[in-house]
C-alpha cells in the first residue's frame, strides 16, 4: 500500500471510530487510556472529561482489560453498571504489533430494560394468577360448605317427612 492509500485508509478509520454508535477505547499494557471515541464518552457519561492517561477500570467499572491482557487472547464481556445506568457487551482484543488493547462496547441498556420489564410483567402475571386461583379455591370451598349444610338440612327434613308418612300410613 502506498503512502496516499495509507492516508486515505487512516482517514476512513478515523471517521469510522468517531461516528460508530459503539464505544471504542484503546489502552496500553497498564490499562491507561490512549484513545476514546465520542460514543464511549456518551455511553459512560464522561462528557468532556480528560480521560487520556487514566485507568480504563475507572470508567468501565470492570477489570475486563486486565483479564484480556492476562489471558493474552480476545475476551467478551457483558456487564451492567448501575451508577452509569448502562449495560453493555464488549469485545476486547490486542492490536497486533502494538502494545495496545482495544475494547469495543455495544450499549445494550435498552435491551436489558426491555428484558427486565418483561420479567417484571411475567412475575406480576404469575402473582395475579395465583391470587385468582386462591380466590376461586376459597369460593369453591364456601360453595361446598353451603351445599353441604343445605344438603344436611334437606336430609333431616326429608327423613322427618318420611317418618311422618310412615306413621300416618301405619294402622
Amino acid at each position: 500500500m502506498d503512502e496516499s492509500q495509507s492516508e486515505v485508509t487512516a482517514a476512513h478509520a478515523s471517521a469510522i471510530l468517531q461516528n460508530t454508535p459503539n464505544g471504542v477505547l484503546l489502552v496500553d499494557r497498564e490499562t491507561r487510556i490512549r484513545f476514546v471515541n465520542p460514543s464511549f464518552r456518551r455511553m459512560f457519561h464522561c462528557g468532556d472529561e480528560d480521560l487520556l492517561g487514566k485507568r480504563a477500570a475507572e470508567f468501565v467499572h470492570t477489570d475486563c482489560f486486565e483479564r484480556t491482557i492476562a489471558a493474552g487472547e480476545q475476551l467478551t464481556v457483558k456487564e451492567t453498571i448501575p451508577e452509569h445506568d448502562v449495560s453493555f457487551r464488549g469485545g476486547l482484543f490486542a492490536i497486533e504489533g502494538k502494545d495496545l488493547y482495544c475494547g469495543i462496547f455495544i450499549d445494550t441498556s435498552e435491551e436489558e430494560k426491555a428484558i427486565k420489564e418483561l420479567r417484571d410483567l411475567r412475575d406480576q402475571t404469575l402473582e395475579r394468577a395465583q391470587e385468582v386461583i386462591s380466590r376461586q379455591m376459597q369460593t369453591a370451598q364456601e360453595i361446598a360448605r353451603l351445599l353441604g349444610e343445605t344438603t344436611a338440612e334437606t336430609k333431616v327434613l326429608l327423613v322427618k317427612l318420611m317418618s311422618l308418612f310412615r306413621e300416618e300410613g301405619a294402622p
